[in-house]
């Protein structure tokens, strides 16, 4: 009856132990995918926070272009870079112009510093960021799962081999 016994925890140990192991490997797949999807992402929103910056000095410079020419009573020469200012730009230049800064000393030192100024780019940057940092995180979740699965197979390992020395003692109380 012991034999019986002990043969039935041996099958059920090492099915066990073989179950973990799979899962173990398993989580750590599944980890490898969610970090390399965070890495993906990250090096996408990068490539747009170059861009936007890029988009903001283009801002900043064209502006700049416009001021000066508006302040040396250039008008065409203001209202060409005027015309050359980036659609997204265009309402928080307004905005800026709606607050007089020519005779407003509390008003915003340029339009990039209105609520109004919106970088598509940025935005998306600071969207796919948030979003590769929670894959980053699912991903060392999985990581521990797969860690604990790794646990469990070895103690599992650790019961088989007990139960296989077990079982070759012809004294049973050993």
């Amino acid at each position: 009856m012991i034999e019986i016994l002990e043969a039935v925890i041996l099958a059920l140990v090492a099915v066990a132990t073989a179950w973990s192991g799979y899962q173990a490997a398993q989580w750590a797949g599944k980890r490898a995918e969610q970090y390399a999807e965070a890495s993906r992402l990250r090096v996408t929103a990068e490539g747009l926070a170059t861009l936007a910056g890029q988009e903001r000095i283009y801002d900043s410079d064209t502006f700049n272009s416009w001021l000066a020419a508006k302040l040396d009573g250039k008008e065409k020469a203001a209202e060409f870079f005027e015309r050359r200012f980036r659609d997204e730009y265009r309402p928080a230049f307004a905005a800026w112009v709606k607050a007089e800064p020519f005779n407003n000393a509390q008003a915003p030192p340029g339009p990039i510093f209105m609520p109004e100024y919106h970088n598509a780019k940025h935005e998306k940057f600071l969207g796919l960021s948030q979003q590769a940092a929670e894959i980053a995180d699912q991903g060392t979740k999985s990581g521990e799962t797969g860690d604990q699965y790794v646990r469990i197979t070895v103690l599992l390992a650790t019961v088989l081999l007990i139960t296989a020395i077990g079982q070759r003692f012809r004294i049973k109380s050993l």
